[in-house]
C-alpha cells in the first residue's frame, strides 16, 4: 500500500505534518469515506492550537473507524513459513 504525507500550516501558523494517508485505487469501496474523514482530520488538525507538529492520520483512522473497516484498508498479505 502507497502512503501519502501532508505538510501545511495551521491558523496559527504553526507547521504541521500530517502522514500514513492510505492512498486508494479509484474503485476502492472505501475510498469516498478516507476523503471525507480526511478533510475532516485537515480540519480539525487546522484549528487545533497543540504543539505536536507531526499527526498520523492512520492513527486517527484506527481511533474512529470499526476494526472490520480499518483491517479491510490497511489489509497486509499475512507470509507463510516466514518467507
Amino acid at each position: 500500500m502507497l502512503f501519502k504525507s501532508l505538510e501545511f500550516k495551521n491558523a496559527y501558523g504553526q507547521k504541521v505534518k500530517i502522514i500514513e494517508i492510505p492512498v486508494l485505487e479509484e474503485d476502492n469501496t472505501y475510498r469516498f469515506m478516507i476523503q471525507l474523514r480526511l478533510e475532516a482530520f485537515i480540519a480539525k488538525v487546522y484549528r487545533s492550537r497543540d504543539v505536536r507538529t507531526v499527526y498520523s492520520f492512520r492513527e486517527y483512522l484506527k481511533r474512529v473507524l470499526k476494526w472490520s473497516v480499518y483491517e479491510q484498508i490497511f489489509k497486509t498479505d499475512v507470509l507463510k513459513n516466514n518467507a
